[in-house]
């Protein structure tokens, strides 16, 4: 009887053991994109481990440029991703599902032309004097890889595209005043890549 009992709780201590080990094995990263770095960009997340295959990433991008090379680029985000890693968490190929949102005081690249441009008014614009304010919400799929660099240094490629959808207004940088006639917020959709780069992860656990 007493050996049953002691084979009962050993048995015991040594599951709540492999349990513990278990949960002390999901690792944690925090990691920023080297890619958008050296042009000001801030890109920073965390990336936590879930089960041996899935990891759950909340990231931020900041844009804080007025101007960028002639054009307007102030864009913050926040987005949160779920990742399936085919070998194992943290390393080589996934595919993930992402939802951002995001406001911006940008102007769009198809904008960049100096063409004039007329509207249903009957009044002309130069293109590349109009920008765009206003917010997203976006959904889409990131596929990436992700390696080994030391012990506790990853490197994360990835991309993600989806559909972006989009309520702003519309202005005209030389005198201030709207291009667009919407009485509210215009809206638009349309399927774009919004996110991607290299990522430098280091392991906090």
């Amino acid at each position: 009887m007493l050996k049953h009992k002691f084979l009962t709780a050993s048995i015991a201590i040594l599951s709540v053991g492999s349990l513990t080990a278990q949960e002390q094995e999901k690792s944690l990263y925090i990691k920023g994109n080297a890619l958008l770095a050296p042009i000001g960009v801030i890109n920073v997340g965390l990336e936590k481990q879930l089960t041996p295959k899935i990891t759950i990433q909340g990231d931020v991008l900041v844009s804080p440029w007025k101007s960028f090379a002639g054009h307007e680029m102030q864009y913050y985000s926040l987005s949160v991703e779920g990742r399936y890693y085919f070998n194992q968490a943290f390393s080589r190929w996934y595919v993930g599902a992402n939802i951002a949102v995001a406001a911006f005081n940008a102007q769009k690249w198809s904008y960049w032309s100096d063409a004039p441009i007329t509207d249903e008014r009957g009044k002309t614009f130069i293109t590349s004097n109009l920008y765009q304010k206003g917010y997203s919400l976006i959904l889409g799929i990131t596929g990436g890889y992700q390696f080994k660099l030391s012990d506790r240094l990853n490197m994360d490629i990835y991309a993600s595209i989806g559909s972006s959808q989009d309520f702003y207004k519309g202005y005209d940088r030389s005198t201030g005043e709207r291009y667009d006639y919407a009485q509210k917020l215009n809206k638009s959709g349309e399927i774009i890549p919004y996110r991607g780069g290299v990522m430098i992860s280091y392991k906090l656990k």
